[in-house]
């Protein structure tokens, strides 16, 4: 019974994932969406509400972000990821949960709230991967 459960919430909620470069709105844009939990690794490297950037601690925030979207979704809340998903391997760690997905990319160019430099961005720039025709879902 408890599947069948679990197998009913997949179909109910879903996970949108928000890719973009540091600065193009994503999370402006995450959290504009009230009825969905917003997660972003970045939430894990604050301190007393304030950003803070630790190398030695990117890998456990995304591991965080990736295992709390997945308790979220099976307790059947939406969930709203935003993160800069450069690679298409980061976005499958969501997408192997098994819910429904939409994937939305954000292209403007505002100012970088977290102060990443200029040269980090060009070097993401030049590692996008573009989706797979099969991740491009039309709203």
């Amino acid at each position: 019974m408890m599947n069948e459960n679990l197998n009913v919430q997949k179909l109910n909620n879903e996970i949108v994932l928000i890719r973009g470069l540091p600065g193009s709105g994503k999370t402006t844009l995450a959290n504009s969406m009230n009825s969905y939990r917003h997660l972003e690794a970045d939430q894990f490297l604050e301190v007393n509400g304030e950003y803070v950037y630790d190398a030695s601690k990117v890998k456990l925030a995304h591991d965080w972000c990736v295992s709390t979207a997945k308790e979220c979704l099976e307790q059947g809340l939406n969930v709203v990821v935003s993160n800069t998903f450069v690679r298409l391997w980061e976005m499958q760690r969501y997408i192997d949960h098994g819910f429904p997905f939409r994937i939305i990319e954000m292209k403007e160019k505002y100012q970088n709230i977290h102060g990443v430099p200029q040269e980090k961005i060009d070097l993401m720039a030049k590692s996008w991967q573009e989706l797979p025709a099969e991740w491009q879902i039309s709203a």
